[in-house]
């Protein structure tokens, strides 16, 4: 196994915070705010920007398995077996 550096943890941790960020979205309609739109423009501009800042830390290959693991059409599909696929 390779050795990880600062930039490919710094990214894992950036992925993993910007993951509350957007599961605060739903909520904000909910709460006793004034310029609701704004808070949630500011927190999804926020989330997207840390998110794709940890995906070009982390590299192109991870950050494409982390994105197609919280992408909702794909919680639910079965894993094909190579066996089976050849």
């Amino acid at each position: 196994m390779r050795n990880k550096s600062w930039q490919f943890k710094l990214g894992i941790i950036l992925i993993i915070v910007s993951i509350p960020l957007f599961l605060m979205l739903p909520v904000i309609p909910f709460l006793n705010l004034k310029n609701k739109a704004l808070y949630t423009t500011i927190i999804f501009i926020s989330a997207e920007v840390i998110f794709y800042s940890g995906g070009f830390l982390v590299g192109k290959e991870l950050f494409s398995k982390y994105k197609s693991y919280l992408n909702p059409k794909n919680w639910f599909k079965k894993k094909e077996n190579k066996s089976e696929a050849e």
